[in-house]
C-alpha cells in the first residue's frame, strides 16, 4: 500500500485517516502479506511498514521500496487514499493474473479507465519508473459492477 505522499492538497496526513478501511479491504481479500510504504509522515499501524526515504521522487520510488520488501511472485498495489477499495476487485485482479492475463494488470470500473488495484508480477518490478505503475501498460480487469476505490485529494 502506497502511503508515502505529503498530502499537501488534503491539508493533513490523509493516510492516517483512510488506512484502516484500506487495510480492512486487504484483510478481506486473497492478499497474503501487506506492506505499507510511508515517507512524508510516520504512520502507526499493525501492518508491516517500510519507510521510503526517496518518497519525493514520486510514487515509483515508494513502489520500488515496497516491492523490495516483498518475497512474492506478484504484488497488488493499492493507495492509502482509496477508502472504498473493494476486496472483490483485489481478488479479481489476482485471479486474472493467476489465469494468465498478464504481468501488469489494473482494475477498471468503466471499461476504459485504469484504476486500483494494480497487480505487478515479479518480472515487471524492475521496470517501475518514478511516475509509478501508471506509466506502465496494463491489461484492464473488468470491475464495472463494483464501486471504485476513490482517490481522495481534498478534505
Amino acid at each position: 500500500m502506497l502511503a508515502a505522499g505529503a498530502a499537501t492538497r488534503f491539508g493533513s496526513p490523509k493516510q492516517r485517516l483512510f488506512l484502516p478501511s484500506v487495510l480492512a479491504a486487504l484483510a478481506a481479500s486473497a492478499v497474503e502479506d501487506v506492506v505499507v510504504v510511508t515517507g512524508a509522515h510516520e504512520i502507526e499501524t499493525d501492518a508491516r511498514v517500510v519507510r521510503c526515504p526517496e518518497w519525493e521522487r514520486g510514487p515509483g520510488a515508494s513502489l520500488r521500496w515496497g516491492l523490495g520488501a516483498l518475497d512474492a511472485d506478484a504484488a497488488v498495489v493499492v493507495l492509502a487514499d482509496g477508502p472504498a477499495l473493494d476486496p472483490r476487485a483485489v481478488d479479481r485482479v489476482i485471479a486474472a493474473w493467476r489465469g494468465g492475463a498478464g504481468e501488469r494488470l489494473a482494475a477498471t470500473y468503466d471499461g476504459v479507465t485504469r484504476s486500483h488495484p494494480v497487480l505487478l508480477a515479479r518480472a515487471a518490478w524492475n521496470g517501475v519508473p518514478d511516475e509509478g505503475a501508471r506509466a506502465l501498460d496494463v491489461v484492464l480487469v473488468p470491475c464495472e459492477d463494483l464501486t471504485p476505490p476513490g482517490d481522495v485529494d481534498t478534505a
